[in-house]
């Protein structure tokens, strides 16, 4: 079974501005780049969990936040940092929406992980509310710092 470092997306990887969508707007925040090296080097998996109803809210496309996750990922794999999987849920009334477990769940499923082994990073309550009804094993509200959460990888 594998372990995974599971990341909400904005306001964790990048500064939450409101719905960003647009490559102009994405800001990375200090530090994400080197968590996610020290993870990896740790064996961790990858993964974004993102709710993103900017979509059902008609701000932006499908399209568009692919587009947006092609940056993502590039910026990311330009350093050598593998993303596993980035799981999205557009909707505003779904299971898979934080703070139901269902994005958690689904990555469960599709890469075997033992979810007592699986950190999980959000800046919002329904994330640590979504991953540890996941059974995720670690979880860490983010504040501005990864420093703290390293030393517990």
């Amino acid at each position: 079974m594998a372990k995974a470092l599971f990341l909400d997306r904005d306001g964790t990887i990048n500064k939450d501005l409101g719905y960003v969508f647009r490559k102009q707007d994405f800001f990375f925040i200090p530090g994400i780049f080197e968590f996610c090296t020290r993870a990896q080097k740790l064996g961790y998996l990858l993964i974004v969990i993102t709710n993103q109803s900017g979509i059902a809210r008609g701000y932006f496309t499908e399209e568009d936040y692919a587009a947006i996750t092609r940056y993502m990922v590039s910026e990311f794999s330009a350093r050598s940092i593998r993303i596993t999987d980035v799981i999205h849920c557009p909707d505003l009334e779904s299971p898979m929406r934080k703070p139901s477990p269902g994005m958690f769940l689904l990555a469960q499923q599709r890469y075997d992980l033992d979810m007592a082994t699986c950190v999980s990073v959000g800046d919002k309550p329904r994330d640590m509310e979504a991953a540890l009804a996941a059974g995720c094993g670690k979880n860490f509200l983010f504040q501005g710092s990864f420093q703290e959460i390293l030393s517990a990888l």
